[in-house]
């Protein structure tokens, strides 16, 4: 029990500043009182219970799951079992993601049906997948990763060039969509996992990084879709 109550007020300290903040400026700045009270510290508190059994299943399962089926797949040495895991896992991750959801809807509905919801969750999840496919490949071979960021950013800069302004806001705002609450845990994990289980890799080094690359391959995909359909 006092243990849940520690991991219950790490919630609340994690919270606290964002309060602070909307606080003084709603009763100091501005001088006006919330409209709905009661509402909004029910509000409040399902943030801090929501907050709290998210970290607390992220501790139980979604690390201790990457990082193992990361252990399994790295002793069993196959390569291509692990890189369509990295594939699958990134694909159906992102497609759950719910800012992911949101800006979709909202792309949609902005363009008026130029750019569909579903087509365009389809090619970030795509772009997602890739990336993480080869941060994989990247650990497994043990290369420098700022090459890989150099030319994947280099392919970026060249759609942005080629691709209808329209689209290219959109499309640097995905990478931050991308890697969210549902992707981030299954990726970290992967990369740790993976990087631990490879003679001659250091965690800290080669297992970080994969966010990274989910966050970049996207924009290109997505770039690409507008090209097509705007």
């Amino acid at each position: 029990m006092k243990y849940i109550l520690q991991l219950l007020f790490r919630s609340v300290m994690d919270v606290a500043p964002l309060l602070v903040v909307i606080f003084f400026f709603q009763l100091v700045v501005i001088g006006e009182s919330f409209p709905n009270t009661p509402r909004m510290l029910a509000g409040i508190a399902l943030v801090i219970a929501g907050l709290f059994l998210f970290m607390r299943g992220l501790e139980l399962a979604l690390f201790p799951l990457g990082e193992s089926l990361a252990f399994s797949f790295a002793a069993k040495g196959d390569v291509k079992i692990l890189l369509a895991f990295a594939v699958a896992i990134g694909y159906t991750a992102t497609m759950a993601e719910p800012a992911l959801i949101v800006v979709a809807e909202k792309a949609e509905k902005i363009t008026e049906g130029s750019l569909q919801a579903f087509t365009l969750r389809n090619t970030v999840a795509g772009g997602v997948a890739i990336g993480i496919a080869l941060g994989c490949i990247r650990i497994i071979l043990g290369h420098p990763i700022h090459y890989y960021f150099i030319a994947g950013y280099v392919m970026v800069m060249a759609m942005t060039a080629m691709a209808p302004t329209k689209i290219i806001g959109l499309a640097y705002d995905i990478g931050g969509v991308t890697t969210s609450t549902v992707t981030v845990p299954l990726v970290t994990a992967l990369g740790v996992g993976l990087a631990s289980s490879i003679s001659g890799r250091n965690p800290l080094i080669d297992g970080f990084g994969l966010v990274a690359f989910a966050a970049m391959t996207p924009m290109v995909t997505v770039m690409i879709y507008g090209i097509l359909v705007l």
